[in-house]
């Protein structure tokens, strides 16, 4: 995934939530836009864990390539 559609999609006003799904299956959810810092190749995903939090637990990094696609957080998980 390019890196300018996750920026376009974080500034996106107002906000939509939404989830990360990786090539392998898993998908992280991106509750506010403070959770997510975009790089050139790859991403630093805050990891919540209350659903209403907008201060990260902990942090994952992940490759860019390795993002298939962004769900609206409303949409059911794919079951791969």
């Amino acid at each position: 995934m390019a890196p300018e559609e996750l920026r376009r999609t974080l500034k996106q006003q107002p906000f939509e939530p939404f989830r990360l799904v990786m090539t392998d299956g898993v998908s992280y959810e991106v509750r506010h836009p403070d959770l997510l810092l975009v790089g050139k190749r790859t991403v630093v995903v805050g990891l919540v864990g209350d659903a209403a939090q907008e201060y990260f637990e902990q942090t994952i990094k992940v490759d860019l390539p390795h993002i298939i696609r962004l769900e609206p957080i409303g949409a059911p998980t794919s079951s791969a």
